[in-house]
């Protein structure tokens, strides 16, 4: 085996990166190890064209089991199935990292697949960047690379920045933020925020710093390409007949400009132009793929000319001017927990909140993370109908996958804590309309959707979507991109947040890189837009509702001792269960701490809480306590003090003087009122006389007389 190692120190760890022939039927790979954790990258391009009209790359990322150390999977599958959605998160980010820094005119394929041999303490997500940029580096695949990518957090106590936190230093919400950002040449080309309302000039901060990590990653990276790296390939190069630019220009070019700049919204009247010039082109020689991509092409550089020289976009708006909005919480059926309908222009959002208790939370089992639970889940789904299309209904994507995650990281830093609101919460935000930044939409229906059913959160948060045109060295910024700024811009930036601060961003782009300060200026007018956005969703609901559905399941919360928990359960679970069927209550959940959480209907949780309080209460010496006789004896009673706990009052407990017999001044079925007496062996003595002495009396039980003094003369 021939190998070959390069290593740098990065936070305090050595990155390892060994080329050997280990997988020698590739263009270019490398088995990157960082920590404990250790992946393996390929390249690998066809060796003829796809056919395809678009540049076909894919980029797979597989989680082995065997790399988490243990047999996982379910009981009768114990292999990897389907990819995990952390899986497909951690693909989308490697692609959307590389994509823009290939030649789209590129017609073979290219596959990226990102294996997962080892998993330690640290995320492979990043290592997958920097292998993918290393394997392509290496390769003969023309690539515009290398770049690097690093993950920043910030604790929350110390305010100490962490570069490539661990799992354990993220999951036990150490940080108040964390970004993952990818870039070269001083600029950044991808980036996943997840925050607790930071501040956009902190965040800032951090993208300033991780520039000087991706510059230490490319300068050892370009090292190594100089000691092992192949020749490139070619670049494809297309050259554009004289005939289709003429056909163009004398016919469409003008047509075309003022088809963009029509004041139109959306992007279907520009397409309309698009089929009459390609019905043209087919009545010529003129290679109809290549008219097609020619005819993308001008759009692009019209959509830049317009706005870089003349201050216009497509639909007429300000550069910082924010659609027409509309916010409606609730109305839709009262079968539903909580609903919110939201409108930015032509892209409209249907969103529902479903509650749950504790068992409806979903459990996850993956290499990342075993045996654990997530209590806020939000879905997002993409219907062909929303685009006016037709096509396969039903199911999901990696786009939905990413488009829920992402606004689901943006909402969960406003979510009620367990302990102040019980709850299993699921939100559903449904596309029915979409012209631009449908992901931003759904985090809007979704507050609305939390707050009209009565969730608790800390305080509304909206998205939003800026873009940029680069043209060289100039530039302009937009708000609220829709339509053809979507698809021919150079960036998509999403930002979401409350009054407060930023608690989600994500972003694309479709050129190498976005230097700073238009990252900076983005942030600006994106917290500008979110502003305004809050301000129409709080007029339609300013906070949340001041109770839950009644529809919604009740639940109530009480606290044991951890060592009376297998008293709650029982032997075989016999107790737990006959208390569920007693009270008709559907679920009880114990944690290791003593937390019980009861989740019924109609009053059935509250029924259980009680059953549960009666077994789990401990009595103490000198308690008074309401009892019921349930037993006669010679030597006393015997009372119940609840369900569970019975006491035995002795006949010398039921006055302070001699009582003969028990019958006839206690009676099965009575309350009395009693003192605990004495506790031994987990058996309780109940006192009468000591909580009404003239208990007997009143009863007609009077004292002995005591015999007469013998007074002598």
């Amino acid at each position: 085996m021939k190998s070959k190692s390069f290593s740098l120190e990065l936070a305090g760890k050595t990155l390892i990166a060994e080329f050997s022939d280990l997988t020698n039927q590739t263009n270019g790979s490398v088995l990157l190890k960082y920590g404990e954790t250790a992946i393996l990258v390929t390249v690998v391009m066809s060796d003829r064209e796809s056919g395809a009209n678009y540049f076909p790359l894919s980029v797979e990322f597989e989680e082995k089991f065997y790399a988490a150390g243990q047999i996982l999977g379910s009981r009768f599958m114990r292999r990897e199935g389907r990819p995990s959605d952390e899986a497909v998160l951690s693909a989308r980010i490697v692609d959307r990292t590389i994509r823009p820094l290939f030649n789209q005119n590129t017609r073979r394929e290219i596959q990226v697949v990102v294996t997962v041999l080892a998993m330690g303490e640290d995320d492979p997500d990043v290592l997958g960047v920097i292998g993918a940029s290393l394997a392509l580096s290496v390769s003969d695949i023309p690539w515009r690379g290398p770049v690097g990518a690093v993950r920043i957090g910030r604790n929350k106590e110390s305010g100490e920045i962490k570069i490539n936190p661990t799992y354990l230093e993220r999951s036990e919400n150490l940080l108040d933020f964390e970004v993952l950002s990818c870039g070269k040449d001083q600029t950044i080309n991808m980036i996943e925020t997840a925050s607790h309302e930071v501040s956009e000039e902190d965040i800032v901060s951090v993208f300033e710093a991780s520039i000087q990590v991706h510059q230490k990653l490319e300068a050892w990276q370009k090292e190594i390409v100089a000691e092992v790296g192949k020749t490139k390939q070619t670049d494809p190069e297309q050259i554009i007949p004289e005939a289709l630019t003429e056909l163009f220009d004398s016919k469409f070019k003008t047509k075309l400009s003022e088809t963009i700049f029509s004041n139109q919204a959306g992007k279907s009247h520009i397409y309309e132009l698009k089929d009459e010039f390609m019905n043209v082109v087919k009545e010529t020689e003129i290679d109809v793929t290549m008219a097609g991509n020619f005819f993308e092409q001008a759009i692009d550089k019209e959509l830049h000319r317009g706005a870089i020289e003349e201050g216009k976009r497509a639909d007429g708006r300000k550069m910082d001017e924010v659609r027409e909005l509309y916010a409606k919480a609730g109305g839709i059926s009262p079968v539903l927990h909580g609903s919110g309908i939201f409108y930015r222009g032509g892209t409209h959002i249907f969103s529902v909140l479903t509650l749950g208790g504790p068992e409806s939370a979903q459990m996850i089992d993956t290499i990342e993370s075993q045996d654990s639970k997530k209590r806020f889940m939000h879905h997002y789904n993409f219907p062909p109908f929303s685009v006016g299309e037709t096509g396969r209904v039903g199911g999901f994507n990696r786009r939905m996958i990413g488009h829920g995650a992402l606004a689901e990281k943006a909402i969960a830093p406003v979510i009620p804590s367990q302990a102040d609101f019980p709850y299993t919460i699921r939100l559903v935000s449904e596309t029915l309309s979409s012209n631009g930044s449908s992901s931003m939409g759904s985090v809007c229906g979704s507050i609305l959707a939390l707050m009209d059913g009565g969730v608790p959160i800390i305080r509304p948060v909206a998205g939003i979507a800026s873009g940029v045109l680069i043209e060289k060295d100039k530039y302009q910024l937009l708000t609220d991109i829709q339509g053809p700024e979507d698809e021919f811009g150079d960036m998509d930036f999403k930002v979401a947040g409350t009054t407060v601060g930023v608690t989600a961003i994500q972003m694309d782009v479709k050129v190498d890189g976005v230097p700073l300060p238009i990252l900076i200026g983005a942030l600006e007018k994106a917290k500008q837009a979110r502003l305004q956005i809050l301000e129409v969703m709080t007029k339609e609901i300013p906070t949340h509702r001041a109770s839950i559905s009644p529809r919604a399941p009740e639940i109530v919360t009480l606290k044991i001792l951890p060592e009376q928990i297998g008293l709650v359960i029982g032997s075989g679970g016999k107790t737990i269960n006959g208390i569920k069927d007693e009270t008709k209550v559907e679920e009880i959940t114990i944690e290791e701490d003593g937390v019980v959480f009861i989740t019924g209907k109609n009053g059935t949780a509250e029924s259980a809480a009680e059953k549960i309080r009666s077994l789990t209460k401990i009595y103490t010496v000198g308690e008074s306590v309401q009892a019921v006789i349930s037993r006669i004896a010679t030597f006393g009673a015997f009372a119940k003090l609840d369900s569970y706990n019975e006491g035995l009052i002795h006949i010398s407990e039921i006055a302070p003087f001699r009582v003969d017999k028990v019958e006839g001044l206690l009676k099965e079925g009575e309350t009395v009122t009693v003192v605990v007496s004495k506790i031994e062996d987990g058996k309780i003595g109940l006192s009468i006389k000591q909580a009404d002495p003239d208990f007997a009396q009143k009863r007609g039980i009077k004292p002995p007389e005591r015999p007469a003094k013998d007074v002598r003369q």
